[in-house]
């Protein structure tokens, strides 16, 4: 049976380019995203170019029971899922108490609820068959919490944390975990708010395509977490020579409008 890779987020970014490197490599795709006009031309280019097979799925992951749900639909279609990039999220940028709640919610339920539900319910399979991968896409603030990006630091702290003990706990199964984590990324995440800030302007952002190759190879050929770029991996280990207080004063300052 056909082995596929189910990407979520696949429709823009990282993951419209992870797809594409994936697919240079031949493997067959299933790409998940809420818009069904970008994945049908995302399905049609890729076919075209690579020759590969690519279906789609449209599903909107901050929905309640989303992942139990598009379980179900793979099966019922008879997918063979041996590989979850688990790359959707989203963040947002602002003073804490004067975000949206409802936003919030959201951004919990992709980054988190969504991924803990998706890695289940297909991990449990490729345990079954003692073989897969699974790839969550965290970021640099999983090492370095910014403030003003208060939620979307803790999800991605938490898909760091979830990874790691995964990747332990499945050690012998046949089914690798691994952490994706990117810097600032040249994608449309980045509000108008958040390219004013002295971060933006002291990181200059990555592009996509960089990235994607990143994950690709860590996703098909490597293990464990990887930070993509000489000077994120530099950053990441920050906190471990720093004091915390020290550091979250640099954290804030970076976070901040540039002036």
């Amino acid at each position: 049976m056909k082995e596929y890779i189910l990407i979520t987020g696949a429709s823009s970014g990282i993951g419209y380019e992870m797809a594409k490197q994936l697919a240079a490599k031949q493997q067959p795709l299933l790409l998940l995203a809420r818009s069904e006009e970008k994945l049908q031309s995302i399905q049609q280019e890729i076919k075209k170019l690579y020759k590969v097979e690519v279906d789609y799925l449209l599903f909107d992951l901050s929905e309640p029971n989303a992942a139990q749900e598009i379980y179900n639909q793979v099966k019922e279609k008879q997918y063979n899922v041996t590989g979850l990039i688990n790359n959707a999220g989203f963040g947002d940028y602002g003073n804490f108490t004067e975000m949206s709640l409802k936003n919030d919610e959201a951004m919990i339920a992709v980054n988190i609820t969504a991924l803990i539900g998706l890695t289940k319910v297909f991990g449990a399979d490729m345990i079954a068959n003692g073989k897969g991968r699974v790839m969550n896409v965290a970021s640099l603030v999983s090492f370095l919490p910014f403030p003003y990006y208060t939620i979307y630091s803790a999800t991605k702290c938490f898909v760091l944390a979830f990874s790691e003990t995964l990747a332990a706990e499945w050690e012998g199964t046949g089914v690798m975990v691994k952490a994706l984590c990117p810097g600032t990324v040249e994608t449309p995440f980045h509000t108008p708010a958040m390219r004013k800030t002295n971060a933006m302007y002291a990181n200059t952002p990555m592009s996509a395509d960089v990235v994607a190759k990143a994950g690709a190879d860590l996703f098909l050929n490597g293990k464990g977490i990887k930070v993509v770029g000489t000077l994120n991996t530099i950053l990441s280990f920050l906190p471990r020579i720093t004091p915390r207080t020290i550091m979250m004063k640099i954290k804030k300052n970076l976070a901040s409008s540039k002036t």
